[in-house]
C-alpha cells in the first residue's frame, strides 16, 4: 500500500459495527476514564478516522491509572505512545467542556 493510499484509508469514517466494537473495547474500570472516553465519543464519534482509532486503541492498552495520568496531563506519552495518532486523541480527550 502506498503512503498516499494509506493516508486516504486512514481518513475514512468507520462503519457502525466497527464503532460498536470500538466502544466495547474502550470500556474501562475507572469511572473517571469512562467519563473522558464517553465525552470523546459524544463529540467525535461521527468523524473518527482510522488514525484516531489507532491512537485510541494504543491508549486502551494502558492500565487504568496510566491512562488517567495521561488524560489529566499529569504525564505525557513516552516511547511508542509518543506518536501523532495518540497525541491527537489525547488533545481531543483533554479539551475541557466550556460552560
Amino acid at each position: 500500500m502506498t503512503n498516499a493510499h494509506h493516508d486516504v484509508a486512514a481518513q475514512q469514517p468507520l462503519d457502525a459495527d466497527l464503532m460498536r466494537r470500538l466502544r466495547w473495547r474502550c470500556r474501562r474500570g475507572l469511572l473517571e476514564n469512562d467519563l473522558f472516553i464517553d465525552r470523546f465519543f459524544t463529540r467525535h464519534e461521527s468523524h473518527l478516522t482510522q488514525a484516531l482509532v489507532q491512537g485510541l486503541l494504543q491508549l486502551m492498552d494502558l492500565s487504568d491509572n496510566d491512562l488517567l495520568d495521561l488524560l489529566l496531563a499529569r504525564k505525557e506519552p513516552e516511547g511508542e505512545l509518543n506518536n501523532p495518532d495518540v497525541q491527537q486523541v489525547l488533545s481531543l480527550m483533554r479539551v475541557t467542556q466550556a460552560g
